[in-house]
Order: C-alpha cells, then structure tokens, then sequence
C-alpha cells in the first residue's frame, strides 16, 4: 500500500477524476484526454514550477496530507485506581482541579508557564489574537520568522534594521495580556539575523527572547516567492533577500526588456551556523540584555539532532523545539509537507534516546518542546507521557490560530445577528456564547468581557485543553505533570512499542 496522497490536495484545490488510483503515481489508472478535472499534474501543466508551493496560501492555514503509518493514536492512555502521586491519598486533595499543569524552564533567567503548551512561531492571520490568546493562558509564543516583510514602515540603513514599528505591534499584543506566565519570543533567520533584528528587538522594543531557526518541519529549505517584475525584485534585493536571476546585472536587465527574461524568485539563505558561530553571537546578545535563547529545529537526521541539543547544552540554550512532520501553517513546498522530515511520534522517540545519552555523560539538557500536528489534549498527554520528564512542552501552532479565526468569526455573526442555529443554543450574547469568560475575568477581572474576540477563543481552547489533560493525569492518580511517564502509556501495535525505552 502507499502512504502517500493521491494526485490531489486540499493546498491546490485538485482532485482525481477516478476512484482507480496507480499507488505508485499517485495518477488515475487510466488517464484520459478529455478528462475535466483538475489533477496535481493537469495544475502543474498550466502553472509549472509555482505548484511547487501551496497556491491557495493567503487566509489559510496548510498542512501535510500524507497518512503516516505510525502516530500517536498508535497509543491509548493507561489509568489506575489505587492511590496518588503528587497529592495526598483523600478526597479532597487527589481530585481533578489540583493536577499541576506549571511548568518552569530557563537557565539564566526562570520562565513560567501556566501550562505545558507553547504556540511556535507564525505571523500571519489573526496573528495579534494568537499572541494575546498565549498571554492570557500564560504561555510563550513565537513570532514567526521574516516578520520584517510585513511591516510597510520597515527602515534599512546601511544593511541593517533602523525602525521597525510593526515588531513594537507584536510584542505589544503579548505584553497588554502578560499576567507573569509565558514569554513572547521573535524569531530569526539567516536574513532576520543578517539585518540585525535581535538588536532593534532587544534595544528598541523591548524583546527579552530571540529563537534560533534551523528549519522547522516540511520547511526545511528557506521559502521561495515568485516576484512580480523586476522593480519587486530590485526591492526585495535591497533588502538583502537573495534574489534568483540577479535584477541589478545589465544583461538580465536587457533581457527582461526584450521579455526573454525568466520569473524572478526571491529565497531565503539556509542556516550556516555552528558551534563557534553561536559561542560569539550569544555571548554578544546576553551582553546586550538579552535573557532567553530558544533554538528552532526540524526532524533532521539524527546526527544533526544530537548535535544542536549539544550546541544548546554548551551555551545554555533555554529550549529548543523539534517540529516533526504531520504540521505546516502554508510556506512550505507541498512535496515537503507530505514527504519530507520524520513523523512527530517518531521523532520524540529519537529525541528520548539522544536526552539519555546525554544524561549518561553529565550534559545539561535544555529545556526540549515537541510540535507537530498536535491539536488534542490526548495526544497532548500522550506526547508529556512519552517524554519521561525530558519534554517540557508540547507546541499548537495551527489549532489555536483555528480557533482565533473560529472565535473572530462567532463574533462578527454576534453583532450581525447572523448567528446560526448550531450556536444559537447556547445564547446570542458574548457572555452567554463564550463559556471560559468567567475564567477569564477571575483572571483579569470584569474587563475581560471586553477582550476581543479571537484572543478569547485561543484562550478557550487552551483551557479545554488543559481541562482534559487534568483528566488524563487524575486518570493515572498522577497530580503533578513531573510524573507523567511512558508507564502512562498503553502501545497498541509492536511499532509503537518499539519506539518506548
């Protein structure tokens, strides 16, 4: 059998005419030329090398379709009926509501979160819900990447960043919602790090974090973008993006003139840092206040897994995220999506194994957070489980932007009187509708009914979130998330077996 989709995707908006599929192909077994569908390959006869990406990026959120033969729901939840860990053994206190969910990480400088959740990096949708969704559950969440290519008052000078008031924006949507948990971290590349974004982010606005990106996921090679005409392209070179072919050479000027002048494509540098690379550019940050550094990392081989969590463990790196395959929010090619990196389950498997190695030989091991795919607190737990204490957090990167569109959506129909009958049910006032305000405004106080919409769903989901995973460690008479292990797992196949210590 294959595990790999048909000629056909969601990112596209293809499908195959036929219900016969060749498995190798992934083409209709018999391929007609009258045929009146649209497949993967009649798209990419018409748009060449752009299907490469997605084409329905934009007010989307896109992720791998490929089915996995191994993943968590490979694993049901274990449970126990005779005493308590973490609490005492009576009624009163081994109940639900005192399972610890807190977790702290940090070497220099503590971080607490409210919850074992981390929302990675993205910055596009209702991305300023998402950041204060994070801040009011008391988590940290991540800006994504490249951020400064949304701000239209960016200012260079002399290659490097001199204002960048869209970041202020960023971090400020975090900050108005901070109430002592979590920490809102920018993200950089090679470009981000090139044009000096952690020095305006920690100097002018205020960032006390910067997260490291390797590569995350089915993103392992940095985006590429399709520019328009060569002014876009001399812009985009000016600001020190590489650009492919070179808009400032007089002969492809010429060329694009004469109109024999192929697309121009504007791509982001891979990563070619190292261990003396981080040594020197760490020291420098911390010298200028900075606090707390997070790395970004993919499932690359194994070799290069060891060696980051290494490097981390050498400079005091506070976490690193591993981002296996299964995930995606849309700037990733859509082969990548489905075939490249290891699968989530698998790769916190490998990760496990490299953390023991590392205890064997008195290494510090940083903080270590797992994304990919996730969206329910069972595989939540199941992935806090399985990492035996090592993982500290699980990331949502998808989900919770969902439910930032989801609640922004609910609101627009509140004050449209568009409601359908679905959510009618449960009331037509935001008081009513949102359930989690109570728990909000015991937080924030009576203000919280002014919150706006998206961020209220964010926090909503996370709090369902949390509510269910208490439900799993009462379950298992564990009342404090240290104590969740791999004995709270129960592997439903001998694969799944194989990838517990």
């Amino acid at each position: 059998m294959s595990f790999s989709p048909s000629l056909s995707s969601g990112f596209a908006r293809t499908e195959t005419r036929s219900k016969h599929i060749t498995p190798s192909s992934g083409m209709c077994s018999m391929c007609t030329e009258d045929c009146g569908i649209l497949c993967d390959l009649g798209l990419a006869a018409v748009r060449g090398a752009q299907t490469v990406y997605p084409t329905t990026t934009g007010a989307n959120q896109i992720a791998g379709e490929k089915e996995y033969p191994l993943d968590y729901s490979h694993f049901n939840i274990n449970g126990h009926v005779f005493g308590a860990t973490g609490a005492e053994p009576d009624y009163e206190s081994a109940e639900i509501f005192n399972v610890d969910l807190g977790v702290e990480y940090g070497t220099y400088n503590k971080v607490k979160m409210a919850l074992p959740l981390i929302q990675p990096a993205i910055i596009k949708l209702a991305w300023r819900d998402y950041f204060a969704g994070a801040a009011m559950a008391g988590i940290t969440c991540v800006v994504g990447e490249d951020a400064k290519g949304k701000d239209p008052d960016l200012k260079i000078e002399d290659g490097k960043i001199t204002d960048f008031p869209m970041l202020g924006e960023i971090i400020g949507s975090f900050k108005k919602y901070y109430r002592g948990y979590g920490q809102i971290v920018p993200q950089c590349n090679v470009e981000d790090d090139m044009l000096g974004v952690p020095e305006i982010a920690i100097g002018k606005y205020g960032a006390e974090a910067i997260e490291f990106k390797f590569g995350q996921s089915a993103k392992g090679t940095q985006p590429v973008n399709r520019l328009a005409d060569i002014d876009e392209a001399l812009k985009k070179q000016s600001m020190g993006y590489l650009v492919h072919p070179d808009p400032s050479d007089p002969a492809v000027r010429k060329a694009y003139e004469d109109r024999v002048c192929p697309n121009f494509y504007m791509y982001g540098r891979l990563p070619q840092w190292d261990e003396e690379f981080f040594a020197k550019r760490i020291g420098r940050l911390r010298n200028m206040g900075l606090k707390n550094v997070y790395f970004k990392m993919a499932g690359y081989d194994p070799e290069d897994l060891e060696r980051v969590l290494k490097i981390a463990s050498d400079n005091r790196v506070d976490m690193v995220t591993f981002d296996g395959a299964g995930g995606g929010s849309g700037y990733s090619p859509s082969a990548m999506m489905n075939e490249w990196c290891t699968p989530t389950v698998m790769l916190e498997s490998k990760l496990i194994d490299i953390a023991e190695k590392m205890k064997r030989k008195k290494l510090e091991i940083p903080a270590i957070n797992i994304t990919g795919g996730f969206s329910t607190e069972a595989d939540v737990y199941k992935a806090l489980a399985m990492g035996n204490g090592d993982i500290k957090a699980v990331g949502l990167c998808r989900a919770p932007m969902a439910a930032a569109m989801s609640a922004n959506r609910v609101g627009k129909q509140i004050e449209e009187g568009t409601l359908p009958e679905t959510l009618k049910r449960f009331g037509t006032t935001k008081q009513e509708l949102f359930a989690d305000l109570p728990d909000l405004r015991a937080l924030y106080g009576t203000e919280a009914d002014d919150f706006p919409y998206g961020a209220i769903g964010v926090f909503s989901y996370l709090n369902k979130l949390a509510f269910g995973i208490r439900h799993f460690g009462a379950l298992n008479r564990k009342f404090d998330i240290k104590y969740f292990d791999q004995s709270d797992l129960v592997p439903l196949t001998d694969e799944a077996a194989d990838l517990l210590l």
